[in-house]
């Protein structure tokens, strides 16, 4: 497992705010108003990102192409797997990380049309701008905004120059290791 990225203060509070559409309320509130986003964009792909917003897709019958959990809710309580896939893959990803192997995993189930789970072992998070970065355009990545509701980023060419940002603001591997040395 190689990190790529590594989440800076500054753009921890800056991933506090919604990148996408926030839709607030409960799970059937949320859950139909993505009904009717999903009926009327069409989107390509649908990409999850979190256990609970995950969970609450396929109990809904609005099934991701590709689900991103790491089983944890608000990083302390296990959610056991319900949903069933073509393929499952089990990653590393430290906290406020993205590590090379969850990369290569998220672009790869992109690239494929299968139903597939990536299950992280540490944090998913962050792939939310991973998933972002490989979907096609006018796919849409949700994940869950805690206490709020779920956030949905319709994938645009802005919305993955904004990541490409996002990642060039992160402290890279090398930097990491050159400041450890110095």
């Amino acid at each position: 497992m190689t990190v790529v990225y590594t989440l800076t203060t500054k753009l921890r509070t800056k991933f506090k705010e919604p990148f996408g559409i926030l839709i607030q309320g409960s799970f059937d509130k949320t859950m139909g108003k993505m009904k009717e986003l999903v009926e009327k964009e069409k989107p390509p792909k649908i990409i999850s990102v979190g256990d609970v917003v995950s969970r609450n897709l396929h109990d809904h019958n609005i099934n991701p192409q590709l689900t991103i959990i790491d089983t944890k809710f608000l990083r302390n309580r296990n959610i056991p797997e319900k949903v069933s896939a073509e393929k499952t893959v089990h990653v590393s990803n430290p906290q406020g990380t993205i590590t090379s192997e969850a990369i290569f995993a998220t672009k790869e189930a992109l690239e494929k049309n299968a139903h597939t789970h990536i299950i992280v072992d540490g944090e998913e998070d962050l792939l939310t701008l991973i998933a972002v970065l490989y979907a096609p355009e006018n796919s849409f990545v949700v994940y869950g905004q805690p206490y709020t509701g779920m956030v949905v980023v319709k994938v645009t060419s802005e919305k993955k120059a904004q990541v490409e940002e996002f990642l060039k603001a992160m402290k890279p591997l090398e930097k990491l290791n050159r400041k450890k040395t110095v």
